[in-house]
């Protein structure tokens, strides 16, 4: 029996070649399939797929850090191998685009939804190297989240609120950074906002 780490909760794609892995449609029912221990004999019977023709897309996914081996069962003269994905979700860092992802220093428009969408990117971006970084040390890596809805009786409430979010935030930074602690650690602090979808549809991004 062999055995591996345990699943991470996101695995972040970081290149073309396994994002490409990743979005065959066959291979994305191979991993839901995957979030619990299988072979490919099990995902043969479960899926009606030869079992073959699945060994291929495994050994695929495995290349690319998709999958892991968890342990080896004997059955007969034949030894099954079992895998499972490496995640329970997946998410394609900006960086698997090369030269095409967004960077937001190229955008003048900072009220644009394209700034938000590339400072967003560069968050993606920058969170999957540094958990990288805090796994190879074994540490926890230190983030804060905060998310909230609000409703604004008008366009000129919602600017009010901007405004004073704004200078509250500059208030606050300027009371607690301090450029000279010798052990300090800079954050990065993101503020975006965006109308709320209210109701469902058929959108795609």
């Amino acid at each position: 029996m062999i055995m591996t780490p345990s699943q991470t909760a996101v695995n972040f794609v970081g290149d073309a070649a396994s994002a490409s892995v990743l979005l065959n449609p066959l291979r994305l029912q191979i991993l839901e399939r995957l979030r619990e221990p299988d072979s490919a004999s099990g995902l043969s019977r479960l899926m009606n797929q030869p079992r073959q023709k699945l060994n291929y897309h495994l050994r695929e996914l495995e290349k690319h850090g998709l999958i892991e081996q968890v342990e080896e069962r004997k059955k007969g003269n034949c030894v099954e191998r079992i895998v499972r994905a490496t995640a329970r979700y997946y998410l394609i860092s900006p960086e698997a685009l090369g030269n095409l992802a967004t960077d937001p220093s190229q955008i003048q428009d900072h009220f644009s939804s394209t700034y938000l969408v590339a400072i967003a990117a560069r968050a993606i971006h920058d969170l999957a190297v540094l958990r990288t970084r805090a796994e190879k040390a074994g540490k926890k890596l230190a983030t804060f989240t905060l998310e909230t809805n609000v409703r604004f009786a008008s366009a000129s409430a919602l600017n009010a609120f901007s405004e004073e979010l704004a200078n509250t935030v500059a208030r606050l930074a300027a009371k607690y950074h301090d450029e000279k602690a010798p052990s300090g650690r800079q954050y990065k602090f993101i503020i975006g906002s965006y109308p709320a979808i209210t109701k469902k549809e058929n959108d795609k991004p």
